[in-house]
């Protein structure tokens, strides 16, 4: 004769995943609710550091419109905890310095700071140094302000080839013609150095002196031209000559990312 079971003896097993599904879904809840958090408290603190990074810009007598800041890595509170962040990149735009009365445009700075210490109190309150062990930045100096500082009517400024080139309209001896060339470009103590070495005008007449007059003009707009002041004490490392202006690439170590409050 057949055991009859209990017809309520699935009940239990049944109870029991709903349990555990409660469960799972509950600790789905609280880790969603963990990124919130955790995103909002790096949100808080962005705004905290773009307000310092402002402060830092004008402090050296430069305008830029609102910097925006992110903190990279993932989870940002132990990264609180720790106070230690794997990256803070800042985005600076239409950065405007001054030199020698000329203003250079520089419409992008983009700047990664690697290994930043910060105390929680210092997020908090605003106050103390925000110290990164490394910073590299990245800006472009427009060809339109690197022609007015040149100051020669005319003269036009671009890339050709990976090289610096120059357009310009000039008289010599009493002929209107169009000089064409390229330009070496480096850096040496915080001036971008360009050297005019391959100047050559279409209809130039062949006499020594028309030669000479193209010679200094290429010497008279082969300067060093002097760069703002880059925040975060950024030392200008490489320049390069790209299709949309002269990229200066610098780089810093162990330096404040902050005002000091």
């Amino acid at each position: 004769m057949a055991e009859a079971y209990p017809a309520n003896e699935g009940r239990p097993r049944r109870r029991g995943r709903k349990v555990l599904v409660g469960f799972i879904v509950l600790l789905l809840v609280l880790a969603g609710l963990l990124v919130v958090a955790d995103r909002v408290a790096a949100g808080v603190a962005e705004r905290a550091i773009a307000d310092q990074v402002k402060k830092e810009v004008a402090k050296q007598d430069a305008q830029s419109a609102a910097p925006q800041v992110e903190v990279g890595g993932f989870p940002f509170l132990t990264q609180v905890l720790a106070g230690k962040y794997e990256r803070i990149s800042i985005v600076l735009t239409d950065v405007q310095g001054n030199v020698q009365g000329d203003a250079v445009s520089v419409p992008r700075l983009d700047v990664d700071a690697r290994d930043v210490k910060a105390s929680l109190d210092t997020l908090r309150s605003g106050r103390g140094d925000v110290v990164a062990e490394s910073v590299d930045g990245r800006g472009t100096v427009t060809y339109d302000s690197l022609a007015k500082l040149l100051d020669r009517p005319g003269l036009t400024l671009g890339e050709r080839n990976g090289k610096l080139a120059v357009t310009a309209p000039v008289d010599i001896l009493g002929a209107k013609l169009t000089v064409n060339g390229t330009a070496d470009v480096s850096v040496a103590n915080g001036k971008v150095a360009l050297r005019f070495n391959d100047l050559t005008a279409e209809g130039l007449p062949n006499l020594p002196l028309a030669k000479t007059l193209l010679a200094n003009y290429a010497r008279g707009i082969s300067v060093d031209v002097p760069l703002p002041e880059l925040p975060f004490q950024l030392n200008v490392r490489k320049v390069e000559p790209r299709p949309e202006g002269l990229v200066v690439t610098a780089d810093a170590r162990n330096v404040p990312i902050n005002s000091a409050g």
